[in-house]
């Protein structure tokens, strides 16, 4: 069975605050998954993932952060233990469902990412 890991503390103080977010919680399923949380006192909170090709961040109020971040945890995983990579639909649904969000100081591959959205 997969293990989900707490890697939080692989993080120096430093590197945990960024922009004006603090890391909350950072967890990796088999090195392929992951997924954190990121608060802020100031704007939303932040719900970072990424798996395979598919990376992004989904925005929440802190009454729902904690609990959208475990419902896109357990989606997450039940997607990579169906097929060890997002599929297309899966790609699709996930990100209208939770409203993902690529700001423009997220670093992805974007050839990969043209190449799955040419292929939706």
């Amino acid at each position: 069975m997969n293990q989900w890991v707490d890697v939080t503390d692989t993080f120096s103080e430093s590197r945990r605050h960024y922009r004006n977010t603090y890391l909350e919680i950072c967890e990796v399923l088999d090195e392929v998954v992951e997924i954190s949380l990121f608060s802020s006192e100031e704007d939303s909170y932040e719900i970072y993932f990424s798996f395979g090709i598919m990376y992004g961040i989904v925005y929440a109020e802190e009454e729902e952060a904690y609990e959208k971040r475990e419902q896109m945890k357990a989606e997450l995983e039940q997607e990579y233990s169906r097929n060890k990579e997002p599929s297309n639909e899966f790609m699709k649904s996930f990100s209208e469902k939770y409203d993902v969000c690529l700001p423009s100081d997220v670093l992805f591959d974007e050839e990969a990412l043209m190449k799955a959205m040419l292929d939706f």
